[in-house]
């Protein structure tokens, strides 16, 4: 696991971001939030993406996943896979909290 630290998001200048020495933009839940706002069609993936708001704004990649669906309406599996991972683990470490 790598270190975490704030940084400034790029976009507003406002709010700061926790962010990995892996990520290249540092960007907030409020600045991202319309791009994730699109209504999704897709029974399917509506269902995927319907995880509590707080998941959204702790995690980066989950935006990240959700704003490249509303983008190009398709992911990999890899993708859909990584997602459920990711949720899946941020519901057991909010159970043993």
């Amino acid at each position: 696991m790598s270190a975490k630290y704030k940084q400034i998001c790029y976009s507003c200048r406002k709010n700061y971001v926790e962010i990995t020495s892996r990520q290249k933009y540092a960007i907030c839940y409020d600045c991202q939030k319309p791009e994730m706002d699109k209504e999704i069609k897709n029974k399917k993936m509506k269902k995927l993406f319907d995880i509590p708001e707080e998941f959204y704004k702790e995690n980066s990649f989950l935006r990240n996943i959700k704003v490249a669906y509303n983008r190009y309406e398709k992911l990999s599996e890899k993708q859909v896979e990584a997602f459920k991972n990711t949720v899946e683990k941020l519901n057991k470490d909010k159970n043993i909290k």
